[in-house]
């Protein structure tokens, strides 16, 4: 297995990390199943010697799938695993939320975007930095097989229930693997809206930390 240098991440995002890595104990059982699956697929591909793609998928690629493909690229690169590459995508191409991008601000990310030169101003190109070492991500709307996102050779990991079932069948895909994740839109325009965003949050690190870790 090739497996490269760990990068350096900002340190406020590596304070926020190393407490999600303290909170292993409160993922269930039946959930680190799910997520040794996912860590099974990247090893496969790893002793395989070939890349690791990883396509998050929800129905309108606008909070959770957006969520995961970032914590899972951050905790792969976190723990020398840079041949993994994670994407996002939905059944129907919106926009990544707003409240997401403030999430993530507030978990330590650097995002910016530059919507006068985005494609489509209504779905702008977030850049999601991590660390100085690499480039940020890239994250916008899609659908789940529109460039840049693989078509074929990949796992499909399906992050909510409606995505689920409207692709029981996901074209190219080498594995199709559910974890899905309750909706953070409930408390949209709440009192509680950035508190349950940021859970959700959490709770996505948390898991694809310890997804990374088994590999």
């Amino acid at each position: 297995m090739n497996v490269g240098k760990p990068i350096d991440l900002y340190p406020s995002l590596s304070e926020f990390i190393a407490k999600r890595e303290s909170e292993f104990d409160q993922i269930p059982d039946s959930r680190k199943r799910e997520l040794k699956q996912l860590a099974g697929y990247v090893r496969d591909c790893l002793n395989a010697g070939k890349e690791a793609d990883l396509t998050f998928v929800c129905t309108h690629n606008s909070r959770r799938s957006h969520l995961t493909q970032i914590w899972a690229k951050v905790a792969a690169d976190a723990l020398g695993l840079n041949v993994v590459r994670t994407f996002s995508g939905g059944t129907e191409a919106t926009a990544m939320n707003t409240r997401v991008v403030d999430s993530l601000r507030r978990s330590g990310f650097l995002v910016t975007t530059d919507s006068a030169g985005s494609r489509d101003p209504g779905n702008p190109d977030y850049h999601v930095g991590y660390s100085d070492q690499v480039e940020p991500l890239s994250c916008f709307s899609k659908v789940y097989d529109s460039p840049p996102n693989p078509t074929e050779g990949y796992c499909a990991v399906m992050t909510c229930s409606s995505a689920d079932q409207a692709c029981p069948v996901v074209p190219g895909c080498e594995l199709r693997l559910p974890i899905r994740y309750e909706d953070p839109k409930v408390a949209d325009d709440t009192p509680q809206e950035a508190e349950v965003y940021d859970a959700r949050s959490e709770q996505i690190c948390r898991e694809m930390f310890f997804a990374m870790k088994q590999v």
